[in-house]
């Protein structure tokens, strides 16, 4: 456990160290990247880890982060990186006319936690913007991040959604965020946008995630609830590197990709596991089921090989994280849903 972050410092450090494929991937950026709805887990890192890509290539293209950055410590932290900043809500009319072009493109928002009740502004976010941003940068290469909460649940066995697997989406905010794939789609074969719609499921830093969530309810002695049975997980870093590679497979039509961890991994083996390196006997509530929400990561392993930082490096990094009193952004995935309203 020699190797856990010591601080937030160390953490971010990891978190935004670009590989080698992605400094390449880097060289060939055509202009400044724009992240819009930089300000959520993932938009910060992915910024940095963007503009540390882009210096180790000797480029000057800017990072661009548009969000309405309601934390003004985010915005503080991407300037003082040399990342460029804009405030702006993009539902505003005028606000993404007022952007500047750029021929690389991120798209982050979306709304998925308080999406029960506010159905209408979810199908807004997630739906309605998309479309909005597709036209407004039909002319460049855009990687979407979308959900593998666009897949049906399928057997624990089968190894996951593939590509090729239809949606069958279940509640509104799944819904909402098929038809943010289905608007991108649109732009690519409508108007010739080039695009890669990202299945992210699900991303892990040490502060939050679907390994955080169950680490911590065996550290507090809660029950975890065995209702889903058994995810897939990645460390943010890696999935941030892919994310920025991917804008060298942006295609029209759009092409779909999913994004996530090698493994199905059992919720109860996770549960143990944190039991022995937090010393406390795990506890459950519920029973898992015969299937599952779960993405196959088998053509993201074959294009860019398998993550850097293992599962059980995540393990042990999450254990050890919050044994020492790490910080936590207090954000559960509630990745054990199963009716789809969050």
């Amino acid at each position: 456990m020699v190797d856990i972050p010591q601080d937030e410092t160390q953490l971010e450090q990891r978190l935004t160290e670009p590989t080698d494929a992605t400094v390449s991937a880097a060289r060939a950026f055509d202009g400044d990247l724009i992240i819009l709805g930089a300000g959520g887990k993932m938009g910060p890192s992915l910024a940095v880890l963007a503009r540390r890509a882009l210096q180790q290539a000797g480029l000057s293209h800017r990072v661009i982060c548009v969000s309405r950055f309601s934390s003004p410590a985010v915005a503080d932290g991407l300037r003082q990186a040399g990342v460029a900043v804009i405030a702006a809500d993009l539902l505003e009319a005028g606000a993404l006319e007022a952007l500047p072009d750029a021929p690389n493109v991120i798209y982050l928002a979306g709304m998925k936690f308080g999406s029960t009740g506010a159905e209408p502004l979810t199908w807004a976010l997630n739906t309605f913007l998309p479309g909005l941003v597709a036209r407004r940068f039909a002319r460049s290469r855009i990687v979407a991040l979308s959900t593998g909460n666009v897949y049906p649940f399928v057997p624990v066995i089968s190894g996951g959604a593939t590509e090729q697997t239809p949606p069958a989406p279940r509640g509104e905010y799944a819904m909402s965020c098929l038809g943010r794939e289905r608007m991108f789609q649109h732009a690519a074969l409508a108007w010739g946008a080039r695009v890669t719609l990202v299945r992210l499921n699900y991303a892990n830093d040490l502060r939050y995630g679907v390994l955080r969530d169950i680490a911590e309810r065996v550290w507090r002695e809660e029950p975890v609830d065995l209702s889903m049975g058994a995810v897939n997980v990645i460390w943010q870093g890696d999935a941030n590197n892919a994310i920025l590679q991917c804008l060298a497979l942006c295609a029209s039509p759009a092409r779909i990709l999913n994004l996530t961890g090698p493994e199905t991994v059992s919720v109860r083996w996770l549960a143990e596991r944190f039991g022995e390196l937090l010393d406390r006997a795990p506890r459950f509530s519920g029973q898992e089921g015969p299937d599952a929400l779960l993405s196959n990561a088998a053509e993201y392993c074959r294009l860019f090989g398998y993550p850097r930082v293992t599962l059980m490096q995540m393990i042990a990094w999450t254990a050890g994280w919050i044994k020492q009193g790490g910080r936590s952004l207090d954000k559960p995935t509630h990745f054990e849903t199963r009716d789809g309203k969050y």
